[in-house]
């Protein structure tokens, strides 16, 4: 089953943990629903891609009154494709919500067990995952390019949680809307890597397509570094949704030659 639905035109919700968890807002942007023009056209969430600081505002302000989630209780990051989380609270809403330079610096993953924060990280390709350990009240966010993934940055989300007492068995992951493995193309040098930490799996996430050209599913390699991190495969749901497929609803670095918008993935409680 598609763990994202659709709610309207400017957001997705992962709804089976929305209808199984009293107060959680988790789920992912489209590229419709904003005022941003051009190759930003129109939703466009990222402060760092050349589009307009007010349209971007504007757009975040959207969002925010869609899903009634001040804009001042959002975290954003500075995101540079490496395996830093943090542990976010109270103290650190607001930031890069309205301002990229205010983002918290080198970090590509947040969680927290506060309620009354948002953890908001942008894509156009990378994938979006999303974690939550419900006896614990912990959630978080991960944001995974090629980079971040062969780093593991899904393990160390995990080794972070067991630090508070939170074991794998106790985590549900959601992968998020990414690009998939036929709009995916790369060379030996990453396959090199996928294989260095997945030599002891027999399905590998990855297949030969020209001299030194392989198709690589980031998603399925995120699940495999998930399983082999100690998470029940019954507890992770991925989607099929491809960022690059899908010119319609989504952005896609890729596919818009690196000219192009950013959504957003976001999770939070809300507090009751």
């Amino acid at each position: 089953m598609e763990p994202f639905v659709r709610d309207n035109q400017s957001y997705l919700t992962i709804e089976p943990w929305m209808q199984q968890f009293p107060g959680l807002v988790a789920g992912f942007t489209t590229k419709t629903g904003g005022v941003s023009h051009g190759e930003f056209a129109s939703l466009n969430l990222g402060f760092h891609v050349g589009d307009q600081v007010t349209d971007v505002c504007a757009n975040r302000l959207i969002v925010a009154k869609e899903l009634d989630f001040p804009l001042n209780r959002w975290v954003g990051a500075e995101q540079i494709h490496d395996i830093v989380v943090k542990k976010v609270t109270k103290a650190d809403c607001g930031k890069g919500a309205d301002f990229y330079d205010h983002s918290i610096k080198g970090t590509d993953g947040f969680y927290t067990n506060e309620t009354g924060i948002l953890l908001t990280l942008c894509y156009a390709d990378c994938v979006p995952i999303y974690f939550i350990a419900p006896d614990f009240g912990m959630i978080g966010v991960l944001h995974a390019g090629w980079k971040g993934t062969v780093a593991q940055i899904a393990r160390q989300m995990v080794e972070a949680w067991n630090k508070d007492g939170i074991k794998p068995g106790d985590i549900h992951v959601t992968i998020g809307p990414s690009i998939c493995e036929k709009c995916y193309i790369v060379d030996n040098r990453v396959v090199n890597l996928v294989e260095n930490i997945l030599e002891d799996v027999d399905g590998k996430p990855y297949n030969l397509i020209n001299d030194g050209q392989y198709s690589l599913d980031l998603r399925a390699l995120n699940r495999q570094i998930l399983l082999k991190a100690g998470i029940p495969a019954q507890q992770i749901m991925v989607t099929n949704l491809c960022t690059s497929c899908d010119s319609e609803l989504f952005f896609s670095h890729r596919r818009d030659q690196g000219k192009t918008g950013r959504m957003l993935s976001f999770i939070g409680w809300k507090e009751i």
